[in-house]
């Protein structure tokens, strides 16, 4: 590593550093703290720059070496959201590394064609699968993987060259879940719902496999003792974080004292019925092995709450994304200690031209509307574009906190 790596390396964790120990950091934490004990307390706002980080880390990456651009990135962005938005991001005193697992629950790669262009997010699925009963062996093959020693070797390397300053430790994200979003990359949409139909002996046990291959790594991870706590900043699947009072903070021994993350995004259109026979068993069963539940990504939960999601007493988080009837969720969580996970439409920041103040004023005004009395916290996510200018996001997360802090009510 060179030595402008090195100094590049140790004075982003100071500076991380600097965040975490800062009394905004603790107003911020105490925050997420007071949601997790079911407090309603100020809502937290945040605009997460996953989707354009061409335009907000990679133009300020300094280092050269391969290792050490990685750790300049992880570190650009855990500050990012405080750095560049002033948002509500909470930022530890310490390099957490999530343990790397991952998980192919039908053994199968998909055959993916992605958009051209820079930062593009378009992709074509080709099928692997257009026949379910014809091509059915090709889900046999189940498995996952977790990378124990690779993990441990990045944070030797990130204790080496900072540990001094900021302290690498291994932490472990919610549990993983995902069973239709792997089915869908390999049968593609069409080919997916017509097999409820055509194929519905087929689809089940193709669901009862992908829940059995999450089962099995449940089980891996009980056994070889691989379980860390998931609390306070440890990541949450959807850019969230682990905050809560229910699980222990040490010594886990079984996936019951975790968090677990699941969505069916790709079901959205099907009727609750559908979701009820094809997706709901499966889910639950994995959901009976969670100590606590996050859910949603950018499908509709408002017509399958009533009669499946409401079912989990473990459900803490709820993704509300602007495809629900918002109101009618508001209305499901108000006064319950499942917290109203917004994900804002993101065309009021991504359209060209100045921000429409008085139109995002309003949208948020809504928004408050819509989750009062509930547990409210606010992510701007799936954001393409800031145009590279970071003040236009700034400006943004603090007419969405003004908004939000005037009509939101406890």
């Amino acid at each position: 590593m060179l030595n402008t790596d090195y100094e590049r390396l140790r004075m982003l964790a100071n500076k991380k550093l600097e965040y975490a120990n800062s009394p905004k950091n603790d107003e911020i934490i105490k925050k997420w703290h007071d949601q997790a004990m079911g407090k309603r307390g100020i809502p937290t706002v945040r605009l997460l720059c996953s989707n354009f980080v061409n335009e907000m880390i990679y133009p300020y990456m300094q280092c050269q070496d391969e290792i050490a651009r990685r750790l300049e990135f992880d570190l650009l962005f855990s500050i990012s959201g405080r750095q560049l938005f002033d948002d509500d991001t909470p930022v530890a005193d310490t390099f957490e590394v999530p343990l790397h697992m991952s998980v192919s629950p039908f053994g199968t790669e998909p055959d993916i064609t992605r958009a051209d262009g820079e930062n593009a997010k378009g992709f074509h699925i080709n099928p692997v699968i257009n026949d379910l009963k014809e091509d059915f062996d090709k889900l046999l093959n189940g498995s996952f993987t977790i990378d124990y020693d690779g993990t441990k070797k990045y944070i030797d390397t990130a204790n080496e060259v900072f540990g001094d300053i900021l302290p690498a430790k291994m932490v472990m994200g919610s549990l993983p879940g995902a069973m239709t979003n792997p089915l869908v990359h390999l049968m593609g949409m069409e080919n997916y719902y017509c097999a409820m139909y055509d194929y519905s002996d087929e689809l089940h046990r193709a669901m009862d496999m992908a829940a059995s291959v999450y089962e099995k790594l449940y089980d891996y991870l009980e056994e070889n003792k691989l379980l860390l706590p998931t609390k306070d900043t440890c990541p949450l699947a959807q850019e969230s974080f682990c905050f809560n009072n229910e699980l222990p903070t040490d010594n886990v021994t079984k996936t019951s004292q975790c968090w677990g993350f699941l969505e069916s995004q790709e079901t959205t259109a099907v009727s609750p019925q559908t979701f009820g026979e094809f997706v709901f068993p499966y889910q639950d069963r994995l959901v009976r092995r969670f100590g606590l539940l996050s859910y949603g990504c950018c499908e509709r939960v408002d017509a399958i709450f009533p009669d499946y999601l409401s079912k989990w007493k473990n459900l803490r988080k709820l993704s509300v994304s602007p495809f629900n009837n918002e109101k009618l969720v508001g209305e499901y969580l108000r006064n319950t200690n499942i917290v109203y996970y917004s994900k804002p439409r993101a065309e009021y920041l991504t359209i060209q031209g100045p921000l429409d103040e008085d139109a995002i004023c309003d949208y948020f005004k809504t928004i408050a509307q819509n989750a009062s009395g509930c547990i409210l916290e606010v992510a701007q996510r799936e954001t393409g574009t800031l145009f590279k200018d970071p003040n236009r996001g700034k400006r943004y997360v603090e007419l969405a906190k003004n908004t939000i802090y005037k009509y939101w009510k406890a």
